[in-house]
């Protein structure tokens, strides 16, 4: 199999798995070089994880071999990374979200187009057995004429885990923009593109304290807004509710996803996984049945999404996390800001076909 060669920009927290599973689980890509502009971070990767080469951001931009940037940076930073890279000749796959604005991830997206390169945002835990589990069941009518649904991403917040939450409360991230693509992918490949949205957010603190123990003590400015809720008007007609928080420190019991229909209910696992259980509710029964996972990749599968991208650009096809599908996500969730602002509904105007099913 003809592996190609990564390098990985940001060596932080969620650089290990991706680390794990190239080369390992996806034999068809291997990471070859990494840099970040902590050089420690780095080299600590590289010992870990058996990589030879250390380089600057440029240096790695120079390697012919490498064909794609695995960019891991924080959310601020993946603009410019991704167009250094599409502009030295690599296809990207970047960490949510896409891009900060809407108008950056158009420009990424045609600046793509035109070096005939490819670009693609994570996640791509939708293509998990969970998920392809629910499309399946979607695919073939288990629910009917879907309605809608209503989506929840319910939880106090990251500085008590994380050990460099900062970036969380800065621009880029907030509930929405941090876990609203794990959401918002999933529910696109489900329900198909979004047609206009409505939103209402706030920021209930203006300061959070780190109780990681790293940084423990530590205030942090809040610069987004850390509560958010949407009504997401989707091409089929079907309407879903989208609550995304940092501010519900007692946690919720509502699951993570559902989906009605008018034969059943479907409770889609949480998007954040790749395996957790799916759950159908037929029409006239008083319990929910558990389905069985129908498909690969039930454990934790990040590198699936850039593995899909490499076999793409080889079989020249469009990857299942495509361009399209991260610039329509990065429009609903700057829309659902826009909304709040505005106190009006915003129409969706890039087109967003469903990721081929697996």
């Amino acid at each position: 199999m003809e592996k190609t060669k990564i390098g990985l920009v940001g060596c932080g927290n969620i650089s290990g798995i991706y680390l794990q599973n190239c080369g390992k689980m996806f034999r068809n890509l291997e990471i070859v070089a990494v840099a970040d502009q902590v050089i420690e971070k780095a080299e600590a990767r590289a010992k870990e994880f058996g990589i030879a080469r250390i380089l600057s951001v440029e240096e790695m931009l120079a390697e012919s071999d490498i064909k794609i940037i695995l960019n891991l940076t924080i959310p601020k930073s993946h603009y410019q990374v991704s167009k250094a890279a599409l502009l030295a000749g690599k296809s990207v796959y970047v960490e949510k979200p896409l891009a900060l604005t809407l108008v950056e991830g158009e420009e990424l997206a045609q600046l793509a187009e035109e070096k005939g390169l490819r670009i693609a945002s994570a996640p791509d835990t939708f293509l998990g057995a969970g998920i392809q589990t629910c499309r399946k069941l979607i695919d073939d009518g288990w629910l009917g004429d879907i309605t809608g649904g209503a989506a929840f991403m319910l939880c106090g917040g990251h500085e008590s885990w994380h050990p460099d939450p900062e970036f969380y409360y800065q621009a880029g991230g907030g509930p929405l923009f941090d876990m609203g693509p794990y959401y918002l992918h999933a529910l696109i490949n489900l329900l198909g593109a979004v047609s206009r949205v409505s939103g209402s957010v706030r920021a209930s603190q203006a300061e959070r304290t780190i109780t990681s123990s790293a940084k423990y003590g530590k205030i942090i400015p809040v610069e987004v807004a850390t509560h958010t809720t949407a009504i997401l008007d989707f091409e089929s007609k079907a309407i879903v509710t989208l609550v995304t928080s940092f501010d519900v420190p007692g946690g919720s019991t509502c699951n993570p996803i559902e989906i009605w229909g008018s034969k059943g209910s479907l409770q889609v696992p949480d998007p954040n996984t790749f395996g957790a259980p799916v759950r159908f509710r037929k029409k006239g029964s008083p319990d929910w049945s558990e389905i069985p996972l129908l498909f690969d990749n039930a454990e934790n599968s990040r590198g699936l999404g850039l593995s899909d991208l490499a076999q793409a650009i080889q079989a020249k096809r469009v990857p299942r996390v495509s361009k399209e599908l991260g610039l329509h996500c990065l429009e609903i969730m700057t829309g659902i800001l826009q909304s709040s602002d505005n106190g009006s509904p915003v129409m969706m105007k890039h087109p967003c076909s469903r990721p081929q099913a697996l």
